[in-house]
């Protein structure tokens, strides 16, 4: 008789953007008089780049010819683009990278949450708190998670991430054998420096662990001294402990468009069921063979036109917009008189709610009043509790009305 898994008749409630969603969706039939603005969830409002576009376009054009015409690309992805990751993504900041290394998909998100099939049910798994919520649901979703008890997975491993600890998490008292890391961090908007991200490789060397690091918002980060890492494999010796998972939706605008990769150095091996040690690229190269047909060629040489000389400049100028509305945000809250973290290398700014308040009850508070939508904390874990987060991803006119009407609110 067939039956469903169990793991996810555990998982509590709905996904946390799907939450969101409903929420506003009913507002916005119960007062459609205000338009509603969004400072939540993380989706970009400025148009792909030019260069971008042209490229989409040549790429259209080469599939309208049988002498031009691609079917069935490669699934780990076109040469062309994994040698231009390689090359600007790694070679230009120091970091010997092979493109054999690198894995291009349709998502970071994807990445992710697919490859904890990789490892054993049995491995313990880390996840900074708060927390990017796919690494938490997919491992619930695996069975890897235990059980819900209300706040958090009773068999999951959290490092808070607060005020208390500057938003550096501390190394656990159990030892895990996977630790999430994203760095700048979704949502604190914080990131690692180099001492820190160093002693997480050192631990994860030190105990057999692997890191898998999210770099997503690597391009937001405004250091001019080199002191806060681009890549994990800026720190020697990560190549042998580490993934990373980057994307192209936020940096270029590819949300709608899907393109990401995942780099796997060839030196990061894991012990298979005899206790060899197993490439874990050739695992992950067999597990993407399997299941996924590889992302659109149109698609992947609009994202090599990221790294032309045009493309660059272009998502420089995109990036520095959503990062002036960041500062804006940023100064408008601090005016109001609320904590806030982040804004300042990372699209995201984490605000402490006011009085005590809860973070859904300030997210209703600010969505009844005001139409405004942020995303409450407590939905990414327990340390989340008692802040929400807003982004910069909104139009520069409505980063500036969602300023008025927050300054409206007089908390």
């Amino acid at each position: 008789m067939i039956r469903s898994n169990e793991h996810y008749a555990g998982l509590p409630g709905a996904y946390l953007f799907a939450t969101v969603a409903a929420r506003v969706r009913a507002h916005r039939e119960q007062h459609p008089a205000l338009p509603v603005i969004s400072l939540g969830i993380g989706d970009v409002t400025r148009p792909l780049p030019p260069a971008v576009i042209t490229a989409l376009h040549t790429a259209v054009d080469e599939m309208a010819s049988a002498a031009s015409f691609k079917g069935y690309g490669p699934e780990q992805g076109y040469d062309f683009l994994r040698e231009a990751i390689a090359a600007h993504d790694y070679r230009a900041r120091g970091v010997q990278m092979d493109a054999s290394d690198i894995f291009v998909s349709d998502g970071s998100k994807c990445d992710v949450a697919n490859i904890q099939e990789l490892f054993s049910l049995s491995c313990r798994v880390a996840v900074t708190d708060p927390v990017y919520p796919v690494y938490v649901d997919s491992n619930a979703m695996a069975g890897r998670a235990g059980r819900w008890t209300g706040d958090r997975w009773s068999d999951l491993i959290y490092l808070p991430c607060t005020e208390a600890n500057d938003f550096v998490p501390d190394f656990p008292a159990a030892v895990p054998d996977i630790i999430y890391l994203c760095y700048p961090n979704n949502p604190t908007g914080t990131v690692l420096h180099r001492d820190a991200l160093a002693a997480w490789v050192d631990y994860a060397r030190r105990h057999g662990a692997l890191i898998i690091y999210d770099a997503a918002y690597e391009a937001f980060i405004r250091d001019t001294e080199g002191d806060v890492p681009h890549s994990i494999f800026e720190i020697p010796g990560a190549e042998e402990v580490a993934v990373e998972c980057r994307s192209f939706s936020k940096t270029a605008g590819f949300t709608g468009l899907r393109c990401a990769f995942t780099t796997i150095p060839a030196a990061v091996t894991i012990p298979g069921p005899d206790g060899a040690r197993i490439r874990l690229q050739d695992m992950w190269k067999r597990r993407q063979s399997t299941k996924y047909n590889g992302c659109p060629y149109i698609v992947q040489r609009a994202a090599e036109a990221v790294y032309s000389p045009e493309g660059q400049e272009q998502v420089r100028a995109t990036i520095a917009a959503y990062m002036a509305n960041a500062a804006r945000i940023r100064s408008g809250i601090e005016g109001m008189g609320l904590a806030c973290y982040g804004g300042i290398h990372a699209p995201y700014i984490w605000v402490r709610t006011p009085d005590g308040m809860g973070s859904w009850e300030f997210f209703d508070l600010l969505l009844s009043r005001t139409s405004l939508v942020c995303t409450p904390g407590a939905g990414f874990g327990p340390s989340g509790e008692g802040y929400v987060r807003f982004t910069a991803f909104g139009s520069e006119a409505d980063t500036t009305e969602a300023l008025e009407r927050l300054q409206e609110l007089r908390l």
